[in-house]
């Protein structure tokens, strides 16, 4: 006889609040790393204003980021396939947004 225990996954809860659940919107993110870590800062730039604030930050193992950037690229391939490609801006990011700068 099978032991079907052998081929489950472990069963985790996940708890998610409603302050995260809101989620924080980012149009800009600075990624660092040292040796034992990486460090993804999430920013939200805003048309008109020179400065910025780190909105969210997160420390990952190495190991864990090559996952992410894994799970990332999966998600982005099965996106394409059922939205069509993702058109890429310029490299940079322009402090304006292309509008009329805001003013008081």
């Amino acid at each position: 006889m099978e032991d079907n225990n052998q081929n489950q996954q472990p069963h985790l809860d996940i708890e998610l609040s409603e302050e995260i659940a809101e989620g924080i919107y980012s149009n800009l993110a600075i990624i660092t790393h040292s040796q034992s870590e990486f460090v993804l800062d999430f920013i939200k730039i805003m048309p008109g204003v020179p400065k910025a604030r780190v909105k969210s930050r997160i420390l990952l193992t190495p190991q864990h980021a090559k996952r992410l950037a894994k799970a990332l690229t999966e998600n982005l391939q099965k996106y394409e396939q059922m939205n069509g490609k993702i058109k890429e801006g310029d490299n940079g990011f322009p402090m304006n947004f292309g509008g009329p700068t805001a003013q008081a």
